[in-house]
C-alpha cells in the first residue's frame, strides 16, 4: 500500500472517530439542556460521521488495483460521494431551519448558558483541530474526499463559534432589562447557521454535478452503468 493511500485512510478514520465523539456529546448535552443549536451541532457531526463512512468505503473500493488504474472511474465515484454529502447536509440545514422557526414562534426556550458556553469553547477547539489536521495533512494526499472532509470540519468549527457567540450574547442579555430576549438566542442561532451553512453544501452539489455531467458527456458514466 502506497503512502498516499495509507494516509488517506488514516485521515478518514481520524475524521470518523472525531465526528462520533462530537455527535455523542452534542446530541446528549443539547438534549439535557434543551438547546436546539447544540443538538444541531451534534446532528451535523452525526451526519458527517455517516458521510465519512461512505467516503471511507469509497476509498477502499477505488484504491483497489483494478479500479485505481482507471482515473476517470475513480473521479466518478469521488464526485458521486461529494454530491451525496452536499445533498445530506442541505437537507439537514432545511429541517433544522424549520424546527428553529417553530421554536421562535413558540417564544424561544430557556437554556443553561454557562454549560452552553463551555461546550462552545470545547467544540471550537476540537473541530478546528480536526479541520487543521484534514487541511494540512491532506495536502500530501491530494484527495477530493479529504478536501470535502476539511470543508465539513470548517463548517462545524464555525457552527461552534456561532454557539459560543450566541450564548455569550444571551448571557449578557440576562444581565439587562431585555432578559426575555435571551430565550430567543438559541433558535435564532440555528436559523442563522442554517441559512449560512446551506451555501457550502449547495456549492458542493453544483460543483460535483457539473463534474459528473462532464464525465457523462465524455461517455464515462454510460460505460460503467452497464458494467
Amino acid at each position: 500500500m502506497s503512502y498516499s493511500i495509507h494516509k488517506e485512510r488514516q485521515l478518514l478514520l481520524i475524521s470518523t472517530f472525531s465526528a462520533l465523539l462530537f455527535a455523542m456529546i452534542g446530541i446528549t448535552l443539547g438534549s439535557l439542556i434543551h438547546s436546539l443549536v447544540i443538538i444541531f451541532d451534534g446532528v451535523y457531526s452525526l451526519v458527517s460521521l455517516g458521510l465519512t463512512l461512505v467516503s471511507l468505503a469509497a476509498v477502499m473500493y477505488i484504491r483497489k488495483e483494478e479500479v485505481a488504474k482507471n482515473i476517470k472511474r475513480v473521479k466518478v465515484i469521488e464526485f458521486s460521494v461529494i454530491l451525496l454529502k452536499g445533498i445530506a447536509i442541505t437537507l439537514m440545514c432545511v429541517l433544522s431551519f424549520i424546527s428553529a422557526v417553530e421554536a421562535i414562534m413558540d417564544g424561544g426556550r430557556e437554556v443553561n448558558t454557562g454549560i452552553a458556553l463551555a461546550f462552545g469553547v470545547f467544540s471550537m477547539i476540537g473541530c478546528y483541530t480536526s479541520y487543521w489536521v484534514m487541511k494540512t495533512q491532506g495536502r500530501a494526499v491530494n484527495s477530493a474526499l479529504i478536501e470535502a472532509e476539511a470543508k465539513q470540519w470548517l463548517m462545524d468549527t464555525v457552527i461552534s463559534a456561532a454557539v459560543f457567540i450566541g450564548f455569550m450574547v444571551a448571557k449578557l442579555l440576562l444581565l439587562t432589562s431585555h432578559a426575555h430576549y435571551a430565550e430567543l438566542a438559541d433558535p435564532v442561532m440555528v436559523v442563522l447557521a442554517s441559512i449560512y451553512f446551506i451555501i457550502v453544501p449547495v456549492k458542493m452539489i453544483i460543483s460535483s454535478s457539473k463534474q459528473l455531467h462532464q464525465l457523462n458527456r465524455d461517455g464515462v458514466l454510460a460505460k460503467y452503468s452497464h458494467a
